[in-house]
Protein backbone atom coordinates (compact mmCIF):
# COMPACT_ATOMS: atom_id res chain seq x y z
CA UNK A 1 0.00 0.00 0.00
CA UNK A 2 2.92 2.36 0.65
CA UNK A 3 4.07 1.58 -2.89
CA UNK A 4 0.68 2.68 -4.19
CA UNK A 5 0.83 5.95 -2.23
CA UNK A 6 4.28 6.53 -3.73
CA UNK A 7 3.24 5.54 -7.27
CA UNK A 8 2.28 9.06 -8.32
CA UNK A 9 -0.55 10.05 -10.63
CA UNK A 10 0.73 7.85 -13.44
CA UNK A 11 1.16 4.77 -11.25
CA UNK A 12 -2.12 5.15 -9.41
CA UNK A 13 -4.00 5.62 -12.68
CA UNK A 14 -2.37 2.46 -14.06
CA UNK A 15 -3.35 0.50 -10.95
CA UNK A 16 -6.97 1.57 -11.32
CA UNK A 17 -7.01 0.73 -15.04
CA UNK A 18 -5.64 -2.73 -14.23
CA UNK A 19 -8.33 -3.24 -11.56
CA UNK A 20 -5.62 -3.67 -8.93
CA UNK A 21 -7.41 -1.08 -6.81
CA UNK A 22 -10.76 0.69 -6.94
CA UNK A 23 -11.32 4.42 -6.62
CA UNK A 24 -12.89 3.83 -3.23
CA UNK A 25 -9.97 1.74 -1.98
CA UNK A 26 -7.42 4.28 -3.20
CA UNK A 27 -9.35 7.18 -1.67
CA UNK A 28 -9.63 5.34 1.64
CA UNK A 29 -5.89 4.66 1.53
CA UNK A 30 -5.14 8.34 0.93
CA UNK A 31 -7.48 9.46 3.70
CA UNK A 32 -5.70 7.07 6.05
CA UNK A 33 -2.35 8.60 5.09
CA UNK A 34 -3.75 12.06 5.77
CA UNK A 35 -4.95 10.98 9.22
CA UNK A 36 -1.49 9.57 10.04
CA UNK A 37 0.78 12.19 8.53
CA UNK A 38 -1.03 15.50 8.48
CA UNK A 39 -0.83 16.08 12.25
CA UNK A 40 2.95 16.30 11.74
CA UNK A 41 3.08 18.60 8.70
CA UNK A 42 -0.25 20.51 8.80
CA UNK A 43 -0.82 20.48 5.04
CA UNK A 44 -4.63 20.38 5.09
CA UNK A 45 -6.94 23.13 6.23
CA UNK A 46 -9.95 20.91 5.51
CA UNK A 47 -10.33 17.20 4.76
CA UNK A 48 -13.44 16.31 2.75
CA UNK A 49 -13.49 12.64 3.69
CA UNK A 50 -17.21 11.88 3.42
CA UNK A 51 -17.66 13.69 0.11
CA UNK A 52 -14.51 12.09 -1.30
CA UNK A 53 -15.62 8.57 -0.45
CA UNK A 54 -19.06 9.24 -1.89
CA UNK A 55 -17.53 10.56 -5.13
CA UNK A 56 -15.15 7.58 -5.32
CA UNK A 57 -18.02 5.12 -4.89
CA UNK A 58 -19.82 6.77 -7.79
CA UNK A 59 -16.68 6.64 -9.95
CA UNK A 60 -16.45 2.89 -9.36
CA UNK A 61 -19.79 2.47 -11.16
CA UNK A 62 -18.55 4.12 -14.37
CA UNK A 63 -17.61 1.68 -17.17
CA UNK A 64 -13.93 1.58 -18.10
CA UNK A 65 -14.60 2.94 -21.59
CA UNK A 66 -16.07 6.16 -20.16
CA UNK A 67 -13.42 6.90 -17.54
CA UNK A 68 -11.28 10.04 -17.66
CA UNK A 69 -7.47 10.32 -17.42
CA UNK A 70 -7.61 11.05 -13.67
CA UNK A 71 -10.26 8.45 -12.86
CA UNK A 72 -10.21 7.72 -9.13
CA UNK A 73 -7.06 9.80 -8.39
CA UNK A 74 -7.30 11.66 -5.04
CA UNK A 75 -6.23 15.29 -5.41
CA UNK A 76 -5.90 18.18 -2.94
CA UNK A 77 -6.83 21.78 -3.79
CA UNK A 78 -5.19 24.98 -2.58
CA UNK A 79 -7.52 26.88 -0.28
CA UNK A 80 -7.97 29.87 -2.62
CA UNK A 81 -9.85 27.74 -5.19
CA UNK A 82 -13.61 27.26 -4.91
CA UNK A 83 -14.80 23.75 -4.09
CA UNK A 84 -18.59 23.49 -3.94
CA UNK A 85 -19.77 23.04 -0.38
CA UNK A 86 -16.47 24.20 1.13
CA UNK A 87 -15.63 27.68 2.40
CA UNK A 88 -12.99 29.47 0.32
CA UNK A 89 -11.02 30.97 3.20
CA UNK A 90 -7.97 32.35 1.34
CA UNK A 91 -5.96 31.06 4.30
CA UNK A 92 -7.79 33.17 6.88
CA UNK A 93 -11.08 33.25 8.74
CA UNK A 94 -12.91 36.08 7.01
CA UNK A 95 -15.29 33.91 4.97
CA UNK A 96 -17.88 31.56 6.45
CA UNK A 97 -20.27 30.72 3.60
CA UNK A 98 -19.48 27.61 1.50
CA UNK A 99 -18.91 28.11 -2.22
CA UNK A 100 -21.95 27.29 -4.32
CA UNK A 101 -19.95 26.03 -7.30
CA UNK A 102 -16.57 24.56 -8.16
CA UNK A 103 -13.95 26.78 -9.75
CA UNK A 104 -13.21 25.96 -13.39
CA UNK A 105 -10.02 24.08 -12.48
CA UNK A 106 -11.83 21.92 -9.94
CA UNK A 107 -14.63 21.30 -12.44
CA UNK A 108 -12.12 20.07 -15.04
CA UNK A 109 -10.42 17.82 -12.50
CA UNK A 110 -13.73 16.24 -11.54
CA UNK A 111 -14.68 15.83 -15.21
CA UNK A 112 -11.42 13.91 -15.67
CA UNK A 113 -12.38 11.62 -12.78
CA UNK A 114 -10.38 13.14 -9.90
CA UNK A 115 -11.53 12.76 -6.30
CA UNK A 116 -11.19 15.97 -4.28
CA UNK A 117 -10.00 14.90 -0.82
CA UNK A 118 -9.40 18.27 0.81
CA UNK A 119 -8.12 21.81 0.74
CA UNK A 120 -4.58 22.81 1.61
CA UNK A 121 -3.07 25.49 3.80
CA UNK A 122 -1.73 28.82 2.60
CA UNK A 123 -0.76 32.19 4.08
CA UNK A 124 -3.63 34.66 3.99
CA UNK A 125 -4.32 35.66 0.35
CA UNK A 126 -1.06 33.98 -0.66
CA UNK A 127 0.75 37.15 0.33
CA UNK A 128 3.88 35.43 1.59
CA UNK A 129 6.32 32.82 0.23
CA UNK A 130 6.05 31.09 3.62
CA UNK A 131 3.04 29.01 4.65
CA UNK A 132 2.20 30.40 8.06
CA UNK A 133 -1.19 31.70 9.11
CA UNK A 134 -2.86 32.88 12.29
CA UNK A 135 -5.79 30.61 11.38
CA UNK A 136 -4.08 27.35 10.36
CA UNK A 137 -0.67 27.78 11.99
CA UNK A 138 2.65 26.67 10.51
CA UNK A 139 2.88 24.14 7.69
CA UNK A 140 6.06 22.09 8.11
CA UNK A 141 8.47 20.68 5.58
CA UNK A 142 8.28 16.85 5.40
CA UNK A 143 12.07 16.73 4.91
CA UNK A 144 12.63 18.59 8.18
CA UNK A 145 9.72 19.51 10.41
CA UNK A 146 11.75 22.41 11.79
CA UNK A 147 11.87 24.10 8.37
CA UNK A 148 9.43 25.90 6.08
CA UNK A 149 7.69 24.48 3.03
CA UNK A 150 7.92 27.88 1.37
CA UNK A 151 4.73 29.29 -0.04
CA UNK A 152 2.25 30.29 -0.81
CA UNK A 153 1.27 26.79 -2.02
CA UNK A 154 3.09 25.24 0.94
CA UNK A 155 0.19 23.05 2.03
CA UNK A 156 -0.10 21.55 -1.43
CA UNK A 157 3.66 20.93 -1.53
CA UNK A 158 3.72 19.31 1.91
CA UNK A 159 0.77 17.06 1.01
CA UNK A 160 2.60 15.75 -2.07
CA UNK A 161 6.11 15.55 -0.61
CA UNK A 162 4.89 13.56 2.39
CA UNK A 163 3.08 11.06 0.16
CA UNK A 164 -0.44 11.89 1.32
CA UNK A 165 -1.57 12.67 -2.24
CA UNK A 166 0.08 12.20 -5.63
CA UNK A 167 -0.69 15.76 -6.71
CA UNK A 168 -2.15 18.97 -5.35
CA UNK A 169 -3.22 22.17 -7.04
CA UNK A 170 -1.27 25.34 -6.27
CA UNK A 171 -1.20 28.91 -7.50
CA UNK A 172 1.72 31.12 -8.50
CA UNK A 173 1.66 34.93 -8.37
CA UNK A 174 5.36 35.48 -7.74
CA UNK A 175 6.81 32.00 -7.30
CA UNK A 176 4.18 30.28 -5.20
CA UNK A 177 4.33 26.96 -7.08
CA UNK A 178 8.06 26.99 -7.77
CA UNK A 179 9.21 28.12 -4.30
CA UNK A 180 7.46 25.32 -2.35
CA UNK A 181 8.45 22.83 -5.06
CA UNK A 182 12.07 23.80 -4.43
CA UNK A 183 11.68 23.67 -0.64
CA UNK A 184 10.00 20.24 -0.70
CA UNK A 185 11.91 18.41 -3.45
CA UNK A 186 9.09 18.48 -6.02
CA UNK A 187 8.49 19.39 -9.64
CA UNK A 188 6.36 22.48 -10.16
CA UNK A 189 5.50 24.16 -13.45
CA UNK A 190 4.23 27.71 -13.58
CA UNK A 191 2.32 27.62 -16.87
CA UNK A 192 2.14 30.52 -19.28
CA UNK A 193 -0.24 33.34 -18.46
CA UNK A 194 -3.72 32.41 -19.67
CA UNK A 195 -2.91 28.72 -20.09
CA UNK A 196 -5.24 27.65 -17.25
CA UNK A 197 -8.58 29.30 -16.53
CA UNK A 198 -8.87 31.40 -13.38
CA UNK A 199 -12.70 31.32 -13.47
CA UNK A 200 -14.80 32.35 -11.66
CA UNK A 201 -12.21 35.11 -11.26
CA UNK A 202 -11.24 37.01 -14.43
CA UNK A 203 -7.61 36.91 -13.28
CA UNK A 204 -5.40 36.29 -10.25
CA UNK A 205 -3.54 39.40 -9.13
CA UNK A 206 -4.08 40.95 -12.56
CA UNK A 207 -1.37 39.68 -14.97
CA UNK A 208 0.67 37.81 -12.34
CA UNK A 209 -1.21 34.76 -11.05
CA UNK A 210 -1.59 31.32 -12.62
CA UNK A 211 -2.81 27.92 -11.43
CA UNK A 212 -1.04 24.56 -11.68
CA UNK A 213 -0.18 21.30 -9.89
CA UNK A 214 2.72 20.24 -7.71
CA UNK A 215 3.91 16.69 -8.32
CA UNK A 216 6.88 14.42 -7.79
CA UNK A 217 7.43 13.61 -11.45
CA UNK A 218 7.38 15.53 -14.69
CA UNK A 219 4.93 13.08 -16.27
CA UNK A 220 2.51 13.48 -13.37
CA UNK A 221 2.64 17.24 -13.90
CA UNK A 222 2.03 16.81 -17.63
CA UNK A 223 -1.01 14.60 -17.04
CA UNK A 224 -2.66 17.10 -14.70
CA UNK A 225 -1.68 20.18 -16.68
CA UNK A 226 -3.18 18.69 -19.85
CA UNK A 227 -6.44 18.12 -17.98
CA UNK A 228 -6.76 21.63 -16.57
CA UNK A 229 -5.45 23.59 -19.59
CA UNK A 230 -7.76 25.92 -21.44
CA UNK A 231 -9.41 29.26 -20.83
CA UNK A 232 -12.99 30.49 -20.55
CA UNK A 233 -14.58 33.54 -22.23
CA UNK A 234 -14.66 35.26 -18.83
CA UNK A 235 -10.89 34.97 -18.40
CA UNK A 236 -8.92 38.15 -18.98
CA UNK A 237 -5.95 36.25 -20.45
CA UNK A 238 -5.93 33.52 -23.09
CA UNK A 239 -2.79 31.61 -24.10
CA UNK A 240 -2.60 30.23 -27.65
CA UNK A 241 -3.00 26.46 -27.99
CA UNK A 242 0.15 24.41 -27.49
CA UNK A 243 1.70 22.68 -30.49
CA UNK A 244 1.45 19.34 -28.64
CA UNK A 245 0.17 17.91 -25.38
CA UNK A 246 2.53 18.03 -22.43
CA UNK A 247 2.24 14.26 -22.04
CA UNK A 248 3.52 13.92 -25.59
CA UNK A 249 6.33 16.41 -24.90
CA UNK A 250 7.45 14.45 -21.85
CA UNK A 251 7.59 11.27 -23.89
CA UNK A 252 10.02 12.59 -26.51
CA UNK A 253 13.61 13.80 -26.46
CA UNK A 254 14.00 17.60 -26.51
CA UNK A 255 16.71 17.71 -29.17
CA UNK A 256 19.86 19.76 -28.73
CA UNK A 257 18.99 23.00 -26.93
CA UNK A 258 20.87 26.20 -26.21
CA UNK A 259 20.74 26.62 -22.44
CA UNK A 260 21.86 29.84 -20.77
CA UNK A 261 22.96 29.72 -17.12
CA UNK A 262 22.70 32.73 -14.82
CA UNK A 263 23.06 33.22 -11.07
CA UNK A 264 21.95 36.83 -11.40
CA UNK A 265 18.88 37.60 -9.27
CA UNK A 266 16.25 40.02 -10.52
CA UNK A 267 16.15 41.86 -7.18
CA UNK A 268 18.84 43.62 -5.18
CA UNK A 269 20.17 42.08 -1.97
CA UNK A 270 19.43 38.47 -2.88
CA UNK A 271 22.71 36.86 -3.92
CA UNK A 272 22.48 33.08 -3.76
CA UNK A 273 24.36 30.92 -1.27
CA UNK A 274 27.35 28.88 -2.40
CA UNK A 275 25.45 25.59 -1.99
CA UNK A 276 22.66 26.83 -4.25
CA UNK A 277 25.09 28.04 -6.90
CA UNK A 278 26.98 24.72 -6.81
CA UNK A 279 23.75 22.75 -7.25
CA UNK A 280 22.69 24.93 -10.18
CA UNK A 281 26.04 24.53 -11.90
CA UNK A 282 25.88 20.77 -11.36
CA UNK A 283 22.58 20.71 -13.26
CA UNK A 284 24.17 22.83 -15.99
CA UNK A 285 26.95 20.25 -16.29
CA UNK A 286 24.36 17.47 -16.47
CA UNK A 287 22.61 19.28 -19.33
CA UNK A 288 25.93 19.63 -21.10
CA UNK A 289 26.62 15.90 -20.66
CA UNK A 290 23.25 15.23 -22.31
CA UNK A 291 24.46 17.05 -25.43
CA UNK A 292 23.01 20.53 -24.95
CA UNK A 293 24.94 23.70 -25.65
CA UNK A 294 25.32 25.31 -22.21
CA UNK A 295 26.88 28.71 -21.59
CA UNK A 296 26.87 31.56 -19.08
CA UNK A 297 24.55 34.49 -19.85
CA UNK A 298 24.02 37.91 -18.28
CA UNK A 299 20.35 38.90 -18.55
CA UNK A 300 19.66 42.64 -18.54
CA UNK A 301 16.84 42.71 -16.02
CA UNK A 302 15.08 46.07 -15.69
CA UNK A 303 13.73 47.38 -12.39
CA UNK A 304 10.25 45.89 -12.20
CA UNK A 305 8.99 47.58 -9.01
CA UNK A 306 6.56 49.85 -10.81
CA UNK A 307 5.10 46.91 -12.73
CA UNK A 308 5.06 44.20 -10.04
CA UNK A 309 4.19 45.85 -6.72
CA UNK A 310 0.93 47.59 -7.79
CA UNK A 311 -0.43 44.31 -9.16
CA UNK A 312 0.27 42.51 -5.86
CA UNK A 313 -1.24 45.27 -3.72
CA UNK A 314 -4.15 45.76 -6.10
CA UNK A 315 -4.86 42.03 -6.34
CA UNK A 316 -4.88 41.56 -2.58
CA UNK A 317 -7.07 44.63 -2.10
CA UNK A 318 -9.63 43.25 -4.56
CA UNK A 319 -9.66 39.82 -2.87
CA UNK A 320 -9.95 41.37 0.60
CA UNK A 321 -12.84 43.57 -0.54
CA UNK A 322 -14.85 40.42 -1.33
CA UNK A 323 -14.54 38.68 2.05
CA UNK A 324 -17.53 38.50 4.39
CA UNK A 325 -15.81 39.66 7.58
CA UNK A 326 -13.12 42.22 6.80
CA UNK A 327 -12.50 42.76 10.52
CA UNK A 328 -11.22 39.17 10.84
CA UNK A 329 -8.25 39.70 8.54
CA UNK A 330 -4.79 39.19 10.05
CA UNK A 331 -3.10 42.29 11.38
CA UNK A 332 -0.21 42.09 8.92
CA UNK A 333 -2.71 41.68 6.06
CA UNK A 334 -4.52 44.85 7.12
CA UNK A 335 -1.20 46.67 7.28
CA UNK A 336 -0.37 45.57 3.73
CA UNK A 337 -3.80 46.75 2.60
CA UNK A 338 -3.17 50.17 4.16
CA UNK A 339 0.26 50.33 2.53
CA UNK A 340 -1.37 49.54 -0.82
CA UNK A 341 -4.23 52.05 -0.76
CA UNK A 342 -2.55 53.87 -3.65
CA UNK A 343 -2.87 50.79 -5.91
CA UNK A 344 -6.12 52.01 -7.47
CA UNK A 345 -7.52 50.53 -10.69
CA UNK A 346 -5.83 53.11 -12.93
CA UNK A 347 -2.50 52.38 -11.22
CA UNK A 348 -2.83 48.62 -11.69
CA UNK A 349 -3.84 49.12 -15.32
CA UNK A 350 -0.64 51.08 -15.85
CA UNK A 351 1.35 48.36 -14.06
CA UNK A 352 -0.11 45.69 -16.36
CA UNK A 353 0.84 47.72 -19.44
CA UNK A 354 4.32 48.20 -17.96
CA UNK A 355 4.52 44.40 -17.61
CA UNK A 356 4.23 44.09 -21.38
CA UNK A 357 7.11 46.50 -21.90
CA UNK A 358 9.24 44.64 -19.35
CA UNK A 359 8.45 41.31 -21.00
CA UNK A 360 9.45 42.59 -24.44
CA UNK A 361 12.81 43.71 -23.08
CA UNK A 362 13.54 40.66 -20.94
CA UNK A 363 12.53 38.15 -23.58
CA UNK A 364 15.27 39.34 -25.93
CA UNK A 365 17.46 36.89 -24.00
CA UNK A 366 15.71 34.12 -25.91
CA UNK A 367 17.05 35.46 -29.20
CA UNK A 368 20.23 33.51 -28.41
CA UNK A 369 19.09 30.70 -26.10
CA UNK A 370 16.16 28.32 -25.87
CA UNK A 371 16.02 27.86 -22.09
CA UNK A 372 17.32 29.86 -19.13
CA UNK A 373 18.65 27.99 -16.06
CA UNK A 374 18.78 29.75 -12.68
CA UNK A 375 18.39 28.89 -9.01
CA UNK A 376 14.79 28.78 -7.82
CA UNK A 377 15.61 30.18 -4.38
CA UNK A 378 18.72 32.05 -3.24
CA UNK A 379 19.02 29.89 -0.11
CA UNK A 380 17.68 26.74 1.55
CA UNK A 381 14.30 26.77 3.30
CA UNK A 382 14.36 28.80 6.53
CA UNK A 383 13.52 27.45 9.95
CA UNK A 384 10.00 28.02 11.24
CA UNK A 385 8.47 30.25 12.36
CA UNK A 386 9.96 32.31 9.56
CA UNK A 387 7.28 34.95 8.98
CA UNK A 388 7.42 37.97 11.31
CA UNK A 389 4.13 39.23 12.71
CA UNK A 390 5.09 42.76 11.71
CA UNK A 391 4.07 43.33 8.08
CA UNK A 392 7.04 45.55 7.20
CA UNK A 393 9.52 42.98 8.51
CA UNK A 394 7.53 40.24 6.76
CA UNK A 395 7.90 42.05 3.43
CA UNK A 396 11.66 42.31 3.87
CA UNK A 397 11.74 38.60 4.72
CA UNK A 398 9.61 37.62 1.73
CA UNK A 399 11.04 39.68 -1.12
CA UNK A 400 14.46 37.96 -1.36
CA UNK A 401 12.72 34.58 -1.68
CA UNK A 402 11.13 35.72 -4.96
CA UNK A 403 14.37 37.08 -6.43
CA UNK A 404 14.54 34.44 -9.18
CA UNK A 405 10.85 33.70 -9.67
CA UNK A 406 8.71 36.85 -9.70
CA UNK A 407 10.15 38.20 -12.96
CA UNK A 408 8.54 35.38 -14.91
CA UNK A 409 5.09 36.06 -13.46
CA UNK A 410 5.50 39.61 -14.68
CA UNK A 411 6.60 38.47 -18.15
CA UNK A 412 4.13 35.58 -18.34
CA UNK A 413 6.71 32.99 -19.46
CA UNK A 414 6.44 29.34 -18.44
CA UNK A 415 8.93 28.42 -15.72
CA UNK A 416 9.48 25.29 -13.67
CA UNK A 417 11.37 24.29 -10.54
CA UNK A 418 12.94 20.84 -10.54
CA UNK A 419 14.84 19.01 -7.80
CA UNK A 420 18.61 19.44 -7.80
CA UNK A 421 19.72 17.38 -4.81
CA UNK A 422 20.10 18.32 -1.18
CA UNK A 423 22.05 20.73 0.97
CA UNK A 424 24.61 19.56 3.51
CA UNK A 425 21.86 19.84 6.11
CA UNK A 426 19.60 17.48 4.12
CA UNK A 427 17.17 20.08 2.78
CA UNK A 428 16.00 19.97 -0.86
CA UNK A 429 17.44 22.36 -3.42
CA UNK A 430 15.60 23.31 -6.61
CA UNK A 431 16.67 24.92 -9.86
CA UNK A 432 14.51 26.88 -12.25
CA UNK A 433 14.21 26.50 -16.01
CA UNK A 434 12.47 29.25 -17.97
CA UNK A 435 11.22 29.04 -21.53
CA UNK A 436 10.03 31.35 -24.25
CA UNK A 437 6.43 32.60 -23.96
CA UNK A 438 3.97 29.73 -24.45
CA UNK A 439 6.70 27.12 -24.84
CA UNK A 440 5.81 24.71 -22.05
CA UNK A 441 6.56 21.66 -24.26
CA UNK A 442 10.27 22.46 -24.46
CA UNK A 443 10.53 22.88 -20.68
CA UNK A 444 8.65 19.66 -19.98
CA UNK A 445 10.66 17.64 -22.48
CA UNK A 446 13.93 18.97 -21.04
CA UNK A 447 12.82 18.38 -17.44
CA UNK A 448 11.81 14.81 -18.26
CA UNK A 449 15.18 14.19 -19.88
CA UNK A 450 17.13 15.31 -16.81
CA UNK A 451 14.76 13.37 -14.56
CA UNK A 452 15.55 10.19 -16.50
CA UNK A 453 19.29 10.89 -16.37
CA UNK A 454 19.38 11.74 -12.66
CA UNK A 455 16.13 10.49 -11.13
CA UNK A 456 14.90 12.20 -8.00
CA UNK A 457 11.62 10.30 -7.62
CA UNK A 458 13.06 7.57 -5.40
CA UNK A 459 13.90 10.03 -2.61
CA UNK A 460 11.28 10.26 0.15
CA UNK A 461 11.34 11.99 3.54
CA UNK A 462 11.30 9.66 6.53
CA UNK A 463 8.34 10.98 8.46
Amino acid sequence: MTDLLHAGVEGQAAAIRADDVSATELTDLVLGAIRRLDPMVNAFSEVLADAALEDAAHLDTIPAAKRGPLHGIPIAIKQENDVAGSVTTFGGRSNVTPAAHDSEVVRRLRRAGAVIVGKTTMPEFGLWPLTESETTGITRNPWSLAHSTGGSSGGSAAAVASGMVATAIGGDGGGSIRIPASCCGLFGLKPSRGRVSTAPNPDLWHALGVIGPLTRTVMDSAIVNDVIAGSRPTDRYHAPPLRESLVNAVGREPGRLRIGVSMKPTALGAACDAEIEAATRAVAEAFSALGHEVREVDPKYPDVTIAFVPQVFGGVREEAARVEHYDRLEGRTRTVLRLGTWARPFVTRYAVSESSRVAAKVNTIFDDIDVLLTPTLPRVPPKTPALPGNAIRALFTALPMTAYTAMWNLCGNPAASLPAGFSKSGLPIGVQIVGRPNDEPTLMSLAAQIERADPWVGCWPSL
